[in-house]
C-alpha cells in the first residue's frame, strides 16, 4: 500500500518533467539572415546548439595570439521602421557590450576607446522579435501562482515569445577580419523567463549571444563544440553587480545583480532595475 501511494506521488511529477523537457522545442523562430555590418560574410560555416542558430568563421592563430581587445559599442540596424522605444534598444545593445566585456575579460585585457588593440570587436543587432506584453504578464501571474504549490518551473504560455538576432566580428589592427558570427535565438517556454516588455526576451538573450561570441574568441574555436566551462570568479562577481576586472568595462555600467534577478522572476521590465551605460565622465 505504501509503495502504491509513493508511485501516485511520483507519476504526476514525472509526467510534468516530460512536458517541461518537450516544451524546450516550443520557441520563437528568428531568421538567421546576413546584415550589412560585417566586413565579409565569406567562409562561414553552419553551427549552433539546440536552441541557437549560427554561422561563423574564426582564424585560431591570430585570435589566440591576441592579448588586448577594444569593444566598439553595439549598434542596432533593424530592417524596416523600428517599433521599439529607443531607450529599450539602448538597453539591449548595452547589455551585449557589458556581457562581452565581462566574458572577454577571462583572457584578454580590455582597453578603452581610441586605444590600440590586437582585436577590435563590433556587434550589431539585426533583428528583434517583440515580446507580447500581455502574454508575458499572463505567464508571470500563472508561474508565480503555481510555484507556491509545485516544486518545478511552470512553462510560459506558448504565444508571444520574442527573439534576437546579432552579427559580430573581431578585426585585427589592419582592419582584416579574424572572426565573425551570425547568431539568432528565440525565447522558449522553459529557460527564458517572461518579462513584461517588448524587448524582454531580446534583453534576456543578449547575454547568451555575448557568452557564445566571447567563448569563440577566448578559445579561438567554434563555441558550440566541446563541454561548457565553469564561470570564472570575475564573471560571477560582475554578474552580481560587482566591479569589473578592467576599467574600460565601467563604461557599460554594472549588471543589476540580485535585484535584477528578483525583478526577472517577477516579470518586471528590465529597465526597472538595469540602469544601462554609465554616464560619460
Amino acid at each position: 500500500m505504501t509503495s502504491r501511494f509513493k508511485l501516485l506521488e511520483i507519476l504526476p511529477q514525472a509526467t510534468l518533467r516530460v512536458v517541461l523537457v518537450s516544451s524546450l522545442s516550443a520557441c520563437a523562430s528568428v531568421a538567421l539572415d546576413e546584415g550589412t555590418s560585417l566586413g565579409s560574410y565569406a567562409g562561414m560555416t553552419a553551427s549552433g546548439g539546440t536552441l541557437t542558430k549560427a554561422k561563423l568563421r574564426v582564424e585560431p592563430a591570430p585570435v589566440l595570439a591576441a592579448r588586448t581587445v577594444r569593444i566598439v559599442p553595439t549598434s542596432v540596424q533593424l530592417r524596416g521602421a523600428s517599433k521599439f522605444d529607443s531607450k529599450d534598444l539602448a538597453l539591449v545593445s548595452n547589455t551585449i557590450d557589458r556581457a562581452l566585456c565581462t566574458g572577454l575579460s577571462d583572457r584578454f585585457e580590455i582597453v578603452g576607446p581610441n586605444q590600440p588593440a590586437d582585436l577590435v570587436v563590433r556587434a550589431t543587432v539585426t533583428n528583434i522579435v517583440a515580446t507580447n506584453q500581455t502574454a508575458a504578464a499572463g505567464s508571470t501571474v500563472a508561474s508565480l501562482g503555481a510555484s507556491v504549490a509545485l516544486p518545478v518551473p511552470i512553462p510560459r504560455l506558448p504565444i508571444g515569445l520574442g527573439g534576437l538576432a546579432v552579427e559580430a566580428e573581431a578585426t585585427g589592427p589592419d582592419g582584416s577580419q579574424k572572426a565573425a558570427i551570425l547568431w539568432s535565438r528565440g525565447a522558449n517556454m522553459i529557460t527564458t523567463r517572461a518579462r513584461v516588455s517588448q524587448v524582454g526576451d531580446a534583453y534576456s538573450l543578449s547575454s547568451a549571444f555575448a557568452a557564445d561570441f566571447s567563448r569563440m574568441l577566448v578559445k579561438g574555436r567554434d563555441p558550440f563544440k566541446g563541454m561548457p566551462a565553469m564561470p570564472s570568479m570575475q564573471r560571477i562577481n560582475a554578474s552580481l553587480g560587482g566591479k569589473p576586472k578592467y576599467d574600460a568595462c565601467k563604461a557599460f555600467g554594472k549588471a543589476p545583480g540580485i535585484t535584477g534577478a528578483v525583478a526577472g522572476q517577477l516579470g518586471l521590465p528590465p529597465g526597472w532595475t538595469d540602469k544601462g551605460a554609465a554616464a560619460p565622465q
